[in-house]
């Protein structure tokens, strides 16, 4: 009896493992790949933003965000003020979207109606391939030309 729920149990995997196998084979035309920032590379970024504002004396939080607006990495720097990491966030999201910096994008108004974004200076786009795959917000200096350098800054770390 033992031996019977065994082989059935191995035969029920078998059968299972064909199923997984035919499903892997159709899954790369019904997916598409995106590219992302590894782990090493938003580590860079935060590293060399944070290294820039802290030449410039700026109390900053970092965040970076992947093309569909998610949260990849948050660094609040000693210091950073409470509205700085909303600030930062929503920069990175209007970076990616649009595929601009957003010191570009401020001179358009209108699109301060969409949700989630924030048209001051301190948010660049990382693109790749020609597309936006990332964005990077600054958000905490006295001024949006000072976060969009500290942005900059980690940008170029990557080749950017």
């Amino acid at each position: 009896m033992k031996l019977r729920l065994a082989a059935a149990a191995l035969a029920g995997l078998a059968i299972v493992g064909g199923v997984t196998t035919s499903a892997q084979a159709a899954a790369p035309k019904d997916t598409v790949q995106t590219n992302v920032l590894s782990t090493d590379a938003l580590l860079k970024v935060a590293d060399a933003a944070q290294k820039e504002a802290t030449k410039q004396n700026q109390k900053v939080t970092i965040a970076i965000v992947d093309r569909s607006g998610a949260t990849r990495l948050i660094v609040k720097g000693d210091g950073a003020g409470p509205q700085t990491e909303e600030s930062a966030k929503r920069k990175a999201f209007t970076a990616v979207s649009f595929g601009k910096a957003t010191s570009e994008l401020a001179k358009n108004q209108a699109l301060a109606a969409i949700p989630g974004t924030l048209l001051l200076g301190g948010g660049v786009p990382v693109a790749a391939g020609g597309a936006p795959i990332a964005g990077i917000g600054v958000g905490g200096a006295p001024g949006g030309d000072i976060d969009e350098a500290i942005a900059q800054a980690g940008l170029k770390a990557i080749g950017g």
